[in-house]
């Protein structure tokens, strides 16, 4: 039973070490050209930058558009990146998460 304890123990370890790896991994994504969002890879966004030219009211429902599909490819591409760090922990290799 110890050896369970001390097993959960070190695993705990390294998912608290590969938390903090990731919160420094910073994702940047502009492939909705006026908009670029910053997301790191704990799935927190860093930042929004909108182009100045969006700044219209007429423009409002594009805006918002264009931000959500910004948004939703940062978020995709972090939780790439998430799985890929957590391939390479031996014994981090939990079903569903790849």
């Amino acid at each position: 039973m110890f050896d369970k304890v001390k097993e959960l123990f070190e695993l705990k370890k390294k998912a608290d070490r590969l938390k903090k790896e990731l919160e420094a991994v910073i994702i940047e994504v502009n492939d909705v050209r006026p908009i670029k969002v910053k997301i790191n890879g704990a799935q927190i966004v860093q930042s929004i930058e909108i182009d100045e030219s969006l700044l219209n009211p007429a423009q409002k429902n594009r805006i918002q558009m264009d931000l959500l599909r910004s948004i939703n490819t940062a978020v995709k591409k972090s939780q790439q990146a998430a799985a890929n760090k957590m391939k390479n922990i031996p014994g981090f290799n939990l079903p569903g998460l790849s």
